[in-house]
């Protein structure tokens, strides 16, 4: 299939540090994990360190920890997820 620009949809996907799967693989994701790992790790020094005597504060820090756990826990699976079918596909990603 052609795109219209002299690009086949192939190119246009690509795979590895090509196309789309590149930018995803190589630019978005670390971004989306940094960001993620990033407010955990606030979270954790706000809980232990900010608001060590102020329980309502405490308990939002222990409710932001505990979606912070599942948040990575699902980014982490869908990640996984998707390079197994992008492999299944044949469009392997080499990182």
């Amino acid at each position: 299939m052609n795109l219209g620009g002299g690009t086949s949809f192939k190119n246009f996907v690509g795979s590895g540090t090509t196309g789309v799967i590149g930018i995803i693989n190589t630019f978005i994701v670390p971004v989306i994990f940094t960001l993620v790992f990033a407010v955990f790790v606030w979270s954790i020094v706000n809980y232990f360190f900010i608001h060590g005597g102020e329980e309502a504060k405490r308990e939002e820090g222990r409710q932001f920890i505990l979606w912070g756990i599942i948040g990575m826990v699902i980014l982490f699976a869908v990640w996984g997820i998707l390079n197994i079918l992008l492999s299944t596909l044949g469009i392997t990603p080499s990182a």
